[in-house]
């Protein structure tokens, strides 16, 4: 964990610095099945509930909306935010939606695979430098193309995180052996855009266990040697 975040009692809620406004992170951990260029993997998402008493965003409504729902509780769900467009972070988009009446918000350069899978539109486009406010706390859109067109990770540099979707894991890159994803790309997303925020910043992943941008950034070159 960075310095300003502990882990709670609770495993799967992360307690913040006083100075977030009453912002916390809850994560629901969800199991379903990714399908793309067909072939299909049993996978757990990581599903982030990010926001005070009374109001709240979901990062990546994976599998199960009536979990998602429960860590929601009576708050109220301004919006569903997609890192990407992979079936398996959106499945449970539509059934969340209806749920809660929130909206839903991804980047247009994964809307064909948006479209795979979803037949309604979605409620806003979203776009590199937006600021997406929870409670007083600002969410910070980072296009990081790479694992597909329109991944985007979010930051928020008052609680001191960055949610990566599949863009960055421990350990390096998230996969790029599939349809709409380049290795090449993802490298240069993550050199610019993540590993130059603060080493301490706290990389909450969309699979997996977290880590920290100062973990992850001394390894660069192993992932470019490797290709993956």
């Amino acid at each position: 964990m960075s310095e300003n975040i502990k882990q709670s009692g609770d495993p799967n809620q992360l307690m913040l610095p006083a100075s977030a406004g009453g912002v916390r992170i809850d994560r629901v951990v969800t199991s379903g099945v990714f399908e793309l260029d067909g072939g299909s993997w049993e996978v757990d998402n990581n599903v982030w509930v990010v926001g005070d008493d009374s109001e709240c965003v979901v990062i990546d409504a994976a599998h199960d909306a009536q979990a998602i729902k429960a860590a929601v509780g009576d708050r109220v769900l301004s919006t569903i935010l997609c890192t990407h467009g992979h079936n398996d972070h959106i499945d449970a988009v539509v059934a969340l939606q209806d749920l809660t009446g929130a909206e839903v918000q991804i980047h247009p350069d994964d809307r064909m695979l948006w479209d795979a899978v979803i037949e309604v539109e979605p409620d806003h486009d979203l776009a590199d430098g937006d600021r997406v406010m929870v409670g007083d706390v600002a969410l910070e859109v980072l296009h990081t193309p790479g694992h597909s067109p329109g991944a985007c990770c979010f930051y928020a540099p008052a609680l001191g995180v960055v949610f990566s979707g599949d863009t960055l894991f421990e350990g390096g890159p998230g996969a790029t052996g599939r349809s709409y994803s380049s290795f090449p790309t993802i490298i240069d997303s993550i050199s610019s855009r993540l590993l130059s925020l603060p080493d301490q910043t706290l990389v909450l992943t969309g699979h997996g266990d977290h880590t920290t941008i100062g973990a992850e950034k001394p390894h660069l070159q192993e992932w470019i040697d490797r290709g993956h």
